[in-house]
């Protein structure tokens, strides 16, 4: 078991390698964005970037060369892209740096303003997952052990509903009627010096919204595994050795049925990351979806680099999570041995 986790751990970050290392050559590739600011400002962004490595200077024009600034009689170039690229290596293996913004923050280190945000990104997402997975669970079972009746068909339908329903869309309505009509909620994300009340309000919209579509996803997937289970033919036998309904739901079906849903929760938890980018903008959330499209509009590429780390790297590691989990939860799952 260990050296398959040691092995999926090691492709992880194998692939995480060839990722990021194809969307540093791919950005460095498009148009080169200025800093913004003033002259003394851009010029301590350049000088930074030549101790990084990746600009060079020149006390002449270079023929066929475009040069990036100029200043007080110096000339400003990029290097090659390959060499950057292996800049880029020294730069994170020996000093952890990947880099400062151009463009929302110049001259701050990139890992800095993500740092700053990441914690309301995560907050958010780790609170829809604890309220959506039990009540996603629990519903799914009242639904599959009511199959037919009254209250599956309420519980389906809503589901479908739901599920129908982009998150953007719900928060759009969320926002008129209990912030906007009613006044009950905070029509933003509160600022850092809000009252503490004020802030915990402000986590009932984007929490909301997050959360509703995640429900419905586990209520139809557990109602549709727990279903399945429940027509298998172990469960008929385990009815007929003198078990009541309930043991057998509670001993062998429910057990079964959460074989596949265990695993489904880490990828749902990936999908909340990538329907709060839309969401945090919506509401004014200074969260890493919003500096995502922030970085993305004013082409501030190191800050965009670094995000874009976050999400892969969150990506893999849910997927070796996903399948160690594989092995903890179906015990006929043996990782690692050998016929």
């Amino acid at each position: 078991m260990w050296k398959y986790v040691l092995k999926r751990i090691g492709l992880a970050i194998a692939t995480s390698f060839i990722i990021l290392s194809i969307t540093f050559i791919l950005m460095k590739l498009l148009p080169f964005q200025k800093p913004i600011g003033t002259i003394s400002e851009q010029y301590s962004y350049y000088n930074k970037q030549i101790f990084l490595g990746y600009i060079v200077t020149y006390p002449y024009e270079l023929p066929n060369q475009k040069w990036v600034f100029q200043y007080e009689g110096l000339y400003y170039y990029q290097v090659p892209i390959m060499t950057q690229y292996f800049r880029w290596l020294g730069n994170i293996i020996t000093r952890w740096d990947w880099g400062t913004s151009s463009q929302i923050a110049p001259g701050l280190h990139a890992t800095t303003i993500i740092g700053e945000r990441i914690t309301t990104s995560m907050s958010l997402n780790i609170i829809s997952t604890v309220i959506s997975v039990p009540l996603g669970i629990l519903l799914g079972i009242i639904a599959a052990l009511k199959k037919n009746k009254r209250t599956d068909n309420v519980i389906s339908t809503s589901v479908m509903v739901l599920i129908s329903i982009p998150s953007f869309i719900l928060i759009t309505f969320l926002l008129l009627i209990f912030c906007y009509n009613t006044g009950w909620l905070p029509t933003q994300w509160p600022a850092a010096t809000a009252p503490t009340s004020q802030k915990v309000l402000g986590y009932i919209i984007p929490v909301v919204s997050l959360s509703l579509g995640s429900i419905a996803g586990y209520t139809r997937f557990v109602r549709a595994e727990l279903c399945e289970v429940m027509a298998s033919d172990y469960l008929l036998l385990a009815r007929t050795k003198g078990l009541t309904k309930r043991q057998a739901i509670i001993r062998h079906a429910l057990r079964n049925a959460m074989v596949p849903i265990v695993p489904a929760i880490l990828a749902e938890f990936l999908s909340i990351m990538g329907g709060s980018m839309i969401l945090e903008k919506l509401y004014g959330i200074n969260g890493i979806g919003d500096l995502f499209i922030m970085a993305l509009n004013k082409k501030d590429y190191n800050v965009l680099f670094v995000d874009m780390a976050i999400f892969t790297t969150f990506g893999l590691l849910a997927g070796v999570l996903l399948d160690i989990s594989y092995g903890f939860i179906d015990p006929r799952i043996r990782m690692g041995v050998k016929k």
